[in-house]
């Protein structure tokens, strides 16, 4: 039974990647310090013979007694709520959190795929996005705290490629959404899910004709598991390429809860995105992925989980 060390593993993307790689069959290692993850997201399957959760900050060097056949470096506060709190532990993440993964699969012998971003790309002038854009990102902005220790993440993550031949793996995952994203998250679909659930009124930043496309989890996790079994070494885009504003957002999320909210709209945060749709050619052609739930599809699962 091949053995995978999953870092963050009690966030939303870490916490599912978990549970499909135990059905998979692959004896899985968790690790995360609860900084924003949530004990609870691994409750169905903590128990398991196939699963061991570590308690630890990846800053730290970890010391792994079991054999590792794949390293998947998920750990990082993604939301901007999270993100704004712990600026300077998000850059730390990044960078020596990304160094103590990378030097634990030198040390192992294994394979490790790293989680990046989207936001990479920053507020694009490209679009949509290829792996090939270099990105429009403020350094010092507010979001520049994430989206420059993704980059950093990345260029660390090549260089041990190059100088060690270390085979490395890296997802730009685009906005993901579904069960196990915690009502406080501060992005769009939790945010517009539980104020529809509890009549209160829409919170829009903008006029909300900015864009974002949104992918669900299942989609997610496959696209993943897909590059995961590739012999791909760069970064690849995995998003959905179907592009909706936030108001067609809001639009149907009431097409599905019967509520009283209204929209109230506020002014946009600095540097925020007006657009935002992956080019997924090179997942298509590479991986032989695109993805299959539809956004309503999607959302109705993701309304049950928060009811």
């Amino acid at each position: 039974m091949n053995t995978v060390l999953v870092s963050g593993c009690c966030g939303f993307i870490g916490s599912h990647l978990c549970d499909f790689l135990i059905k998979k069959k692959w004896k899985v290692i968790g690790i995360d310090n609860l900084l924003t993850g949530n004990i609870d997201n691994i409750r169905d399957f903590k128990n398991n013979s196939n699963f061991k959760f570590i308690n630890e900050d990846i800053c730290n060097k970890i010391l792994i007694k079991e054999k590792l056949n794949f390293i998947l470096h998920f750990a990082s506060p993604a939301s901007p709520a999270d993100y704004l709190k712990y600026p300077i532990k998000t850059l730390q993440i990044g960078s020596k959190g990304t160094e103590s993964m990378l030097n634990l699969a030198l040390e192992k012998n294994s394979k490790i795929l790293v989680a990046s971003t989207s936001e990479v790309y920053g507020d694009p002038l490209e679009h949509p996005q290829k792996e090939t854009y270099f990105g429009n990102v403020n350094p010092i902005g507010p979001r520049g705290v994430y989206d420059e220790a993704k980059r950093y993440l990345e260029a660390l993550t090549i260089a041990y490629h190059k100088k060690y031949n270390l085979n490395t793996k890296i997802v730009r995952i685009f906005n993901t959404y579904g069960p196990k994203m915690r009502k406080s998250d501060g992005r769009a679909i939790p945010n517009f899910i539980n104020q529809a659930l509890n009549n209160q009124n829409f919170t829009v930043y903008g006029d909300g004709s900015q864009t974002r496309s949104f992918t669900y989890i299942d989609d997610t996790l496959n696209g993943v598991y897909k590059l995961m079994l590739s012999d791909f070494t760069m970064p690849i885009n995995i998003g959905n390429p179907t592009e909706h504003t936030i108001n067609e957002l809001i639009k149907m999320i009431t097409s599905i809860i019967d509520c009283k909210s209204k929209i109230e709209y506020f002014d946009l945060p600095e540097n925020d995105p007006k657009i935002r749709r992956p080019d997924i050619s090179l997942a298509k052609s590479i991986l032989k992925w695109k993805p299959e739930v539809k956004l309503k599809q999607g959302l109705v699962k993701t309304i049950n989980y928060f009811r």
